[in-house]
């Protein structure tokens, strides 16, 4: 057993997938549309992470998994799906608040990344498909800390600003958005 494996192992059952069924407004252009382009919304759907930080059920995940969402679900480690509710959300930051109505739920414990230092070993931990696979098991993979502070401003596509980010080589698994990156002493 490593570090890794313990902290990966305090903040697995905590860690829930969401699954969300949203909106997406398209435009259609035709060459003979000139003056009206015609538009229509389609259903999607998507699959993010999320981690659970009070035990009366409150998630945090990244904005852009729930964006336009019209329904979320997620999902914990043992395979029970919990209708959640955005309470709130930040696109800037891309952070969202979720809410479910369930209680002794198992929590992260949350750190200061003024405490995280250059060439730390963290862990990030995604479970995008919860029992979609036939094993809850969340994915981990590790890096180091390459640095704090870096302040990321909108830049074409990217309208979001962050400030005070954390920089590291952990790899991030397709699907892991919104889930929780790990110091050695398990705390998110």
């Amino acid at each position: 057993r490593s570090a890794i494996v313990d902290a990966a192992a305090r903040v697995g059952p905590a860690v829930v997938s969401a699954n969300v069924v949203g909106h997406q407004r398209q435009t259609i252009r035709d060459p003979f549309d000139w003056f009206m382009p015609r538009s229509s919304e389609r259903t999607v759907q998507s699959l993010g992470t999320g981690f659970i930080i009070a035990g009366d059920g409150v998630i945090i995940t990244n904005a852009h998994v729930v964006e336009n969402a019209d329904s979320i679900v997620v999902t914990t480690r043992e395979g029970k799906d919990i209708p959640a509710r955005l309470l709130g959300e930040d696109p800037l930051s891309d952070i969202a608040v979720l809410k479910v109505d369930v209680g002794g739920l198992p929590t992260v414990v949350l750190g200061r990344s003024s405490d995280l230092m250059i060439g730390e070993w963290v862990v990030a931990i995604g479970n995008p498909y919860g029992y979609l696979l036939g094993n809850s098991e969340p994915s981990v993979s590790a890096g180091v800390v390459s640095a704090v502070g870096r302040n990321l401003l909108p830049s074409g596509d990217s309208p979001g600003i962050y400030v005070g980010m954390i920089q590291t080589d952990a790899a991030i698994n397709q699907g892991n958005s919104g889930g929780p990156l790990v110091n050695a002493l398990g705390e998110v």
